[in-house]
């Protein structure tokens, strides 16, 4: 299994609606895309002062599954155009990383 994780961050003003958008337009577009390999995507959110940091953990059952899901150049960030205007900054690029050992309580 590969885990994608990108940050992003907001300014305080931005933060929910930004948050919204993931939740009601982003994340169903990409459940809907139906990527074969997709496993689902978490986010994370924490308050850092003046801003606010998100980062999103997503699943993927190969590395082929990521390039369906980010093209094929896929480490670039997929940031669409709204959320981009919400953004104070975010990172280029995501990380990958094979998932070697999963444990459940």
């Amino acid at each position: 299994m590969i885990s994608r994780v990108w940050h992003g961050w907001t300014t305080l003003a931005n933060a929910d609606p930004y948050e919204s958008l993931l939740r009601t337009e982003i994340f169903m577009d990409i459940k809907n895309r139906r990527i074969s390999g997709y496993r689902g995507i978490h986010l994370l959110r924490r308050s850092m002062g003046d801003e606010i940091e998100f980062v999103t953990v997503m699943w993927f059952d190969s590395i082929e599954a990521v390039r369906v899901f980010a093209g094929e150049e896929f480490e670039l960030s997929v940031v669409p155009p709204k959320a981009r205007a919400l953004l104070s900054r975010f990172d280029e690029r995501s990380q990958h990383y094979e998932v070697r050992a999963e444990l459940e309580a």
